[in-house]
């Protein structure tokens, strides 16, 4: 064989190696609890120092208007994973507790399940409030392993009883009391299918679902991985390990997120010393906006209003970036995007179609990540933490049609121009009778589509 023969049979053959490793990328899926807008260097915290996930912006992509679909935690998990507003899989009606009967149905396709699919590794490290029983836990939902609380970090096993004093002022003597988290919390820490310790020392589980992260990359870096981990803080109560700890409670939310911002520091060293950094996406994200009513154990949702449990932007937009293979290093992203547009868009990547058969609101944003091309999303619902219809947002434009309680008016109808009033200072919905009548038209034909072709979760025989 001619030496330029081999050189180009050598050229090629590399060529086809690229190629197989560019369609089958790492994914390592960062999910914070409660975390807000404004909690992070790179989205203007002054307080919070995060100079690793700032990293992953400069790395990549700051992603500015980014939405999960539900104020608080089970609706949006069920979302991200699914691709579906909660309401299509039957997972809406607010939190999941112990006493639960119910969880993601298997039958559904989730993110882990479009991996297995692929013969990625995959793992689920964390919080995963989906259902506790073992039909439903991750191992059941795509995740070759499993190590987490099974629900918040708030409740207790097996029947939610017992808790301690809540509120910003219990959570103060929560956090003078590092010890509390084994003597006040029956909070439970699952092994695939079985509780491994009871209760779990929250001190360190923000470390130990680290190191499990860090372990399971070493144990797969020579074959595709999906993780998926998602922090059970800083939801509260909120805890760090012992040496770390500032007493002062006060402090205690910066602390917390300091913690997780040195943790995932880790793991993009893992990645650097492993040589996988450019074939692996990190996104870092959270499940909702900031609990305001906790104070200083609570987060900033920044300039936006309110915060978790509402419809207000503070509430569900939330703070993401992402960097990886084809992201352009140090830009940002405006345009509107949603955590259901992970699965279609991540199936686009691997260039493996999701099941036809299954429908999913989620759009494949590839050119948002990639920084080329139309975005492809230009309208949004919002639904309450119970699940019911509220708003949409159809370009710069969103409405919100808010029931009433203690008024004689059933519903405040509101308008906002976000493009002007990210702040949502100034109601325009007088001014503007046909857009209101229209937006509102429009989000009942959605959801109308939705309901229609709902599907139903797990229910427990």
């Amino acid at each position: 064989m001619k030496f330029q023969t081999l050189c180009h049979l050598i050229n090629f053959v590399l060529l086809i190696i690229a190629n197989a490793k560019v369609s089958t990328p790492n994914l390592i899926l960062i999910f914070a609890d409660d975390q807000g807008y404004g909690d992070l260097s790179c989205f203007g915290s002054t307080k919070i120092k995060t100079p690793n996930i700032d990293r992953i912006a400069e790395k990549g992509r700051k992603f500015t208007n980014f939405m999960v679909a539900s104020p608080v935690c089970t609706p949006s998990r069920a979302a991200l994973l699914t691709g579906c507003y909660p309401k299509r899989v039957g997972m809406h009606k607010h939190v999941l507790f112990p006493g639960s009967t119910k969880g993601l149905n298997p039958s559904e396709h989730t993110l882990a399940d479009h991996f297995k699919a692929m013969n990625y590794a995959t793992a689920c490290f964390g919080k995963w409030h989906l259902g506790h029983h073992k039909e439903v836990l991750p191992t059941a939902n795509g995740f070759d392993t499993y190590y987490g609380i099974p629900y918040s970090n708030d409740m207790n096993h097996p029947d939610n009883k017992g808790k301690p004093k809540g509120g910003p002022e219990g959570m103060d003597l929560l956090w003078k009391d590092p010890e509390s988290t084994l003597t006040k919390w029956r909070t439970p820490l699952v092994l695939d299918e079985e509780i491994i310790e009871l209760p779990v020392d929250q001190r360190t589980i923000t470390r130990r679902c680290t190191q499990k992260t860090i372990d399971f990359i070493k144990e797969n870096k020579d074959s595709p991985f999906f993780i998926y981990l998602p922090h059970s803080m800083p939801h509260i109560p909120l805890y760090v390990p012992d040496e770390i700890r500032d007493p002062n409670p006060m402090n205690a939310y910066v602390n917390t997120i300091q913690h997780i911002d040195s943790e995932v520091g880790r793991i993009l060293q893992t990645l650097d010393e492993l040589n996988l950094t450019s074939n692996t996406f990190i996104i870092y994200t959270t499940d909702n906006g900031p609990w305001l009513g906790f104070r200083h154990h609570g987060g900033s949702a920044g300039s936006l209003r309110d915060g978790k449990g509402t419809t207000f932007e503070g509430g569900q937009r939330v703070p993401c970036v992402m960097s990886g293979p084809g992201i352009p290093p140090g830009t940002i992203c405006d345009e509107l995007m949603s955590s259901i547009d992970l699965l279609p868009t991540f199936a686009a990547i691997t260039g493996k179609p999701l099941p036809q058969k299954v429908k999913i609101d989620g759009l494949d944003a590839t050119a948002l990540l990639m920084g080329n091309g139309n975005p492809p999303r230009n309208e949004f619902l919002y639904y309450t933490s119970r699940g019911e219809l509220e708003g949409i947002r159809q370009g710069k434009w969103k409405l919100l049609v808010k029931k009433q309680k203690k008024s004689k008016e059933k519903y405040e109808v509101m308008l906002f121009d976000l493009l002007e009033d990210l702040s949502e200072k100034n109601n325009l919905s007088i001014q503007n009778p046909k857009l209101v009548e229209r937006l509102s038209f429009r989000m009942k034909e959605i959801d109308a589509e939705i309901e229609q072709n709902s599907r139903l979760p797990w229910l427990k025989n």
